[in-house]
């Protein structure tokens, strides 16, 4: 009796060979344009960027003086392999626009249709005719402010925050020698003298940076914030027991009074709560240093108001407030360096997927960061927001 075959005769005929179809690796077209934002010096690919994707056979279009905010000159970037443009329309035609700051109306009526923009997105200061330009255009529009990565980390944002913590702290220490008004204090601590007081209010990345840099100056530091895991976690980073506490009142009162520096860098979530008042400022030393790097959020102190790095500070109730929004932007080599850095393993991957629109398959973290997908709205806040129509990226890209 013969035994029944586990296969069909079907397949036991002979079969085609399936191979894996190799992907076509995309050739990126990348425009540079010049940041015309007021005091925005950075720029958004160094020199060493644009040398790496040109060996990979990309093309790089940059603005003439693009880089210069930045100290970089138009010959570092044509030994690098970009092609210089003295046309902003011809930087504006490339399928890939990269910016730091979002692209005006009249810089949107240049972009071409079905183009690929990456830039801030910075919707508090946004209107809705910025949205309707972009989705007449059928842009597909990626917010580097909203990338959010596999570890649940924003880079860029991350980034400029630990440039924001650090150079609070450098500029409180600029503005209190007496060439610029203050009260002539150093922040080393030097034998015999006692060290300078700096209160940091929020204890995220940029008040741990903040604490790091005062206290590698010498300085006495108390960090004050209403999250216990997120004080936690700072003194774990630091590796020293320094002085933590929640926001209360008297206890935020008294250390104001004694203090020579105060930093703040509470964010919430449209605005940053005002926690210190008035009558607090009031109460602070002649001559004390207020630093609110949460400003472009609305400010922490109640006598916060913008100022400009031209016209940095301003006196009040004998205490000097800075309160410059875009504080990245005042050390534009080390911010631009940085924002390269994270755009370039991304550009990269993007040509290595075969293009845009493969790799925002396969990366959730570009997904995150999109609010157009070929002029339709993918964001919920900015939908919300604006009162627009939006759609689920998760539901266009298959």
């Amino acid at each position: 009796m013969g035994s029944l075959s586990p296969f069909s005769k079907q397949e036991l005929l002979p079969q085609e060979e399936k191979l894996e179809i190799k992907k076509q690796k995309g050739e990126l077209f990348i425009g540079l344009p010049k940041e015309t934002h007021f005091e925005e010096r950075r720029v958004s690919l160094a020199p060493d960027a644009v040398a790496a994707l040109c060996a990979h056979g990309h093309r790089v279009v940059i603005e003439s003086d693009a880089g210069k905010g930045s100290n970089y000159t138009d010959q570092e970037y044509s030994e690098a392999g970009a092609k210089i443009s003295y046309d902003v329309k011809e930087v504006f035609s490339c399928n890939i626009i990269l910016k730091i700051e979002p692209p005006t109306l009249k810089e949107i009526e240049l972009i071409n249709p079905q183009t690929v923009l990456i830039s801030a997105l910075q919707l508090k200061t946004q209107s809705k005719k910025y949205f309707e330009a972009l989705a007449n255009k059928r842009i597909t529009a990626i917010a580097f402010d909203y990338v959010k990565d596999e570890h649940g980390v924003y880079p860029f944002v991350k980034s400029l925050s630990e440039i924001a913590g650090t150079a609070a702290v450098l500029i409180a220490g600029e503005i209190m020698s007496g060439v610029n008004e203050g009260n002539g204090l150093l922040f080393g601590n030097i034998s015999g003298i006692p060290p300078t007081d700096v209160v940091i209010l929020g204890a995220g990345t940029v008040g741990e940076f903040a604490a790091r840099a005062a206290i590698g100056l010498g300085a006495r530091v108390k960090v004050f914030d209403n999250s216990i895991t997120k004080l936690r976690k700072l003194q774990h980073c630091l590796h020293l027991p320094i002085y933590t506490s929640t926001v209360q009142p008297k206890t935020l009162a008294k250390a104001l009074r004694r203090c020579d520096v105060v930093i703040g860098a509470i964010r919430g979530k449209n605005r940053s709560p005002v926690i210190v008042s008035e009558p607090m400022v009031e109460k602070m030393k002649e001559g004390a240093i207020v630093v609110d790097v949460s400003i472009d959020r609305g400010g922490c102190f109640e006598t916060s108001k913008v100022t400009t790095h031209s016209k940095p500070t301003f006196q009040k109730h004998g205490v000097i407030h800075y309160c410059v929004p875009n504080i990245p932007s005042r050390y534009a080599r080390t911010a631009s360096l940085c924002i390269s850095n994270i755009f370039t393993p991304y550009l990269l991957s993007i040509a290595e997927e075969g293009g845009f629109e493969n790799a925002a398959r396969f990366d959730k973290s570009l997904r995150n960061g999109m609010y157009f997908y070929h002029g339709i709205l993918t964001n919920k806040t900015v939908a919300d927001w604006f009162d627009l129509p939006y759609r689920d990226i998760n539901l266009l890209i298959l």
